[in-house]
């Protein structure tokens, strides 16, 4: 009789407790509708593919599923190959708020740091 465990995998993105705050307060304000946030990589830009952050209202087929704290983060199981290994996080300063991504699959980004190329 063999063993067979199931080991749970790592999440293919790793959310800071800034990206996780972030989501939180993202919730706190969603649409009746919404049942979590998601994360995908659109084509856009001058380097090919973009980031894009949005309301979800129901879960696809092949997504990964992270819970948060504050709520449910999707990963668009499309961009999933585009993202394993990456870092999310918030930041803001006197200029500017957004999510970072520190992604080691980005072999290149535009000046803007709109979209980056795999």
């Amino acid at each position: 009789m063999t063993d067979t465990k199931t080991r749970k995998l790592p999440a293919a993105v790793v959310l800071t407790e800034g990206a996780e705050k972030r989501i939180a307060h993202l919730m706190s304000q969603a649409p009746d509708d919404a049942i979590g946030v998601k994360l995908s990589t659109p084509r856009r830009g001058c380097s090919g593919l973009a980031y894009s952050v949005d309301y979800v209202t129901e879960e696809a087929k092949f997504d990964e599923k992270i819970e948060t704290p504050g709520g449910t983060f999707y990963i668009d199981g499309a961009s999933v190959l585009y993202l394993v290994g990456s870092t999310m996080d918030w930041r803001e300063d006197d200029f500017t708020a957004g999510f970072v991504f520190e992604n080691p699959n980005a072999k290149g980004a535009c000046g803007c740091g709109e979209s980056f190329m795999v």
